[in-house]
């Protein structure tokens, strides 16, 4: 793999900040960096999108909302509605939490209409469908990305960030592995570094989620002794 540029890796970053005490002005910092730095979007909790979309508004950074974030465990019907007011807000993208423990219980059939309502519900925006890969066994990573496959949805993505672990070399390899090479992946978690967002793109990442994107791309720069 070739080295990336500082402006090719800011396109595979969706800078991030979805922590409850975020407030107006992290939301309007978040979007400023993703300007400057040209980040592929910025992701935010629902109750934010509006504000992004406005403070990246002819900017071509993209807006994402997270979704039943950051258990998964919400009312199917709650997490169709919330998606679909991300979209009324502006939302280009959605990062939906798997109900994790419907999994865990061999419930694929109600997780495949979850999904399916969700997709749907996107209107053909990408979604991001979160596993939260540290609480699965093997086997359940790997059904769990076939049903994301199957139903429609664009990426599978490693973690929220908020339980007992985030994205792992290992993880993402296997994500890759059974998706195939075409179907996106996305790591998130953890990720604070150049060398570590390197390394999951390496993996097969095509897409990480991080709230270190300036200190990500800065150390880019400053090896290539700048943009």
């Amino acid at each position: 793999m070739n080295p990336l540029s500082a402006q090719e890796l800011a396109r595979y970053i969706d800078h991030t900040a979805l922590k409850a005490d975020a407030t107006a002005r992290d939301i309007e910092k978040l979007c400023a960096e993703a300007r400057q730095h040209g980040f592929h979007s910025v992701c935010v909790n629902g109750s934010r999108v509006a504000q992004a979309v406005h403070w990246l508004e002819d900017s071509g950074v993209k807006v994402a909302s997270v979704v039943g974030f950051p258990l998964g465990a919400a009312d199917v019907d709650t997490k169709r509605f919330e998606t679909e007011a991300a979209a009324d807000n502006g939302a280009h993208e959605i990062d939906l939490v798997l109900n994790i423990g419907w999994l865990k219980e061999g419930e694929d059939a109600y997780l495949l209409r979850e999904l399916r309502d969700v997709v749907e519900a996107a209107e053909e925006r990408p979604v991001k469908v979160i596993i939260e890969a540290c609480l699965l066994a093997h086997e359940e990573k790997i059904r769990a990305c076939h049903l994301i496959v199957e139903s429609g949805a664009h990426f599978v993505k490693t973690s929220t960030g908020f339980s007992t672990g985030g994205a792992t070399l290992d993880d993402v390899k296997l994500l890759r592995e059974t998706v195939g090479p075409k179907f996106g992946v996305k790591a998130a978690g953890c990720i604070r570094d150049t060398a570590t967002a390197l390394a999951m793109i390496e993996a097969g990442a095509t897409r990480l989620g991080t709230s270190a994107g300036v200190a990500i791309v800065t150390g880019v720069a400053a090896r290539a002794g700048g943009y």
